[in-house]
């Protein structure tokens, strides 16, 4: 059995998919200071991984995710994708974002084919992959609806349709299912892991869910309140494939859920320790 916790270094040494080296992220501040949003942090997600990342509310998860997309660039250190730096939005990376990114004046299909038309396929071969993935995700019949005409769990079911049809080899997702209710995220949850099967692209996926992250990950990292380093890295050792709601009945997932949550509890109490005294 894999051992559950990590005591190597989780930087890597060019094997990775993904590999963040030393890096500090700071932002400028109104006032003309500066902050820091991570802070010396070194991760890798190896090809065709599903790597979770938890951490306390406001330490620098999400902008871990922007630097792997190359929305942001690193203050101090490396972003490698596949062995290259990270110099800017580079093709093969899907971003599902916490709130729905679809268009809301297309259709369903319009949208799920706008990637392919972007990329300068033809407009018969993008719009019938696109009706291949809305099957894959279970919307045949809805191509011709609008987003507003969708529930929740539904537009959720577009965005990532128009994530995995660009075939990614990495997907990056902020809290995806944050907003919808708890069976809805359970449904959706256990259909990213059918499509993440069928392609397997190394996922980073960022959410408060402990229970969600173990469900779905190869791996768990637990980040520190910020500035944001790797403070624990927990090998999920758990049978694929997985059904998200049968998983938690686990022993081994509750004995890995007490493990990750007394490693992220300080954090959270660190954090939370310093928004009371601000607060004041």
């Amino acid at each position: 059995m894999a051992t559950s916790r990590s005591q190597e270094s989780p930087g890597g040494s060019g094997t990775g998919a993904i590999e963040l080296r030393n890096v500090t992220k700071r932002f400028r501040t109104p006032d003309g200071g500066a902050y820091t949003a991570l802070r010396d942090l070194d991760l890798t997600v190896a090809p065709g991984e599903f790597c979770a990342v938890v951490g306390p509310t406001g330490c620098g998860k999400s902008t871990t995710l922007t630097l792997v997309a190359g929305l942001e660039r690193a203050t101090e250190g490396q972003v490698l994708v596949d062995d290259s730096p990270v110099r800017g939005i580079g093709s093969g990376i899907g971003f599902v974002f916490q709130t729905d990114a679809v268009l809301p004046w297309k259709t369903v299909l319009a949208n799920v084919a706008a990637g392919p038309l972007f990329r300068g396929e033809a407009r018969k071969d993008a719009l019938a992959a696109a009706r291949d993935w809305l099957r894959r995700v279970g919307l045949s019949g809805f191509e011709n609806h609008h987003p507003h005409q969708l529930s929740g769990g539904m537009r959720k079911r577009v965005a990532l349709a128009q994530s995995l049809i660009n075939e990614p080899r990495i997907l990056l997702m902020d809290e995806p299912f944050s907003a919808l209710d708890v069976q809805t995220r359970s449904i959706m949850s256990d259909e990213l892991l059918a499509l993440w099967e069928v392609t397997r692209p190394s996922v980073v996926f960022v959410t408060h869910d402990l229970e969600e992250a173990i469900a779905l990950a190869d791996k768990v990292v637990v980040l520190t309140a910020g500035p944001a380093t790797v403070k624990d890295v927990f090998t999920v050792d758990l049978p694929r494939p997985r059904t998200v709601q049968e998983i938690r009945f686990e022993p081994r997932f509750v004995e890995l859920y007490q493990q990750i949550w007394e490693s992220l509890r300080d954090e959270v109490q660190v954090a939370y320790a310093r928004t009371a005294t601000l607060a004041k």
